[in-house]
């Protein structure tokens, strides 16, 4: 007796694993715990308050606007908690809570649920929070304070009341050398302000504090192939090499701003970069050139949000690089 087994047309994936969304994501909480509690560490209750209104904020826009539109999309795979806690990290210490709020509503809904939700949007979320706040209300946005565990003066009081400060990358935008980077922060050598920026302790977003941190949850995310290593190294190495050309000395570059956090956490996003080595490697190099000319001539000292958003549009035509997987190639005309 012949048995007749109806034939099962579906797409892809076609090959599965244990590995799932909620699980990528959890490791890249865990991979930014470090930078975290250290940013709470350097500017305490303001910190903590950013990070939370922020974290909040992605929870429940993301579940009202499945509510509303009846999405049966899952709920509890942490992709909110990531984008709040990534949009939190690249902010002020001292930004509003209802700016905060105002970017987590850009980040959620106009970034990632207008287009379908998680995997569907063109652009990284929390960098479109980021921009947006920035084009709306700049002075907020670059407004900086030194880390109460470094001003004595204000122990103990809200960052609000804290010392107003500029950051190294500002004052070498704005014409000023390496050695007027560290006598800013106190310093009385070029070598004690790389250390400075290694380690941490400056004025800045949240979350680009400690380079050594930041490098620790980056090769957590490489080791357990959350993230693949070409983009981040390929960033690193060309926003060095490009500002060597420029004449801006390319260590300064590397350990300065937020371009060790964007490469390691902003431009390996799975839904806004591309498939392949070798658009994964333009990529990193498109985002470097595109943040030292920003860093060099543009009217902001920091050019990763828009280095990593700009290459985000190219993706598409990054992905078109890849190999065909089926048929064959014609042979090329003599």
């Amino acid at each position: 007796m012949i048995h007749h087994h109806p034939l099962l047309l579906s797409s892809s994936p076609h090959v599965f694993s244990h590995v799932n969304v909620r699980r990528l994501m959890l490791n890249v909480i865990i991979a930014l715990l470090p930078t975290t509690v250290y940013g709470v560490y350097l500017f305490r209750a303001a910190a903590l308050r950013v990070i939370l209104t922020s974290i909040i904020s992605c929870i429940v826009f993301e579940i009202l606007f499945r509510l509303i539109v009846r999405s049966r999309q899952n709920f509890r795979d942490l992709s909110a908690v990531v984008t709040g806690l990534l949009l939190a990290l690249i902010l002020p210490p001292s930004t509003p809570s209802w700016m905060v709020v105002i970017g987590a509503l850009a980040a959620i809904v106009m970034a990632k649920e207008f287009f379908g939700g998680l995997g569907h949007n063109p652009f990284n979320p929390a960098l479109i929070g980021r921009a947006i706040l920035l084009m709306s209300f700049p002075a907020a946005m670059t407004s900086w304070h030194n880390p109460l565990v470094a001003a004595e003066a204000v122990t103990g009081a809200s960052l609000i009341d804290a010392v107003s400060a500029t950051t190294p990358l500002a004052i070498i935008q704005q014409g000023g050398s390496l050695m007027d980077a560290a006598g800013s922060l106190g310093l009385g050598s070029v070598q004690d302000l790389y250390a400075m920026l290694f380690m941490g302790s400056h004025a800045g977003c949240i979350g680009e504090g400690s380079i050594l941190l930041i490098l620790a949850g980056g090769l957590f995310l490489i080791a357990t192939k959350t993230i693949v290593f070409v983009t981040p190294c390929v960033m690193l190495a060309a926003t060095a090499g490009f500002s060597l050309i420029l004449g801006v000395d390319p260590l300064f570059s590397v350990l300065s701003g937020g371009l060790a956090f964007g490469a390691f956490f902003m431009a390996t996003d799975y839904a806004t970069t591309p498939l392949t080595a070798k658009g994964k490697a333009l990529f990193g190099l498109g985002a470097a050139i595109i943040i030292v000319l920003i860093r060099k001539f543009g009217g902001y000292p920091e050019g990763v949000t828009y280095g990593i958003l700009i290459m985000n549009a190219v993706t598409p035509y990054l992905n078109k690089l890849r190999e065909k997987k089926y048929g064959y190639r014609k042979e090329a005309k003599k």
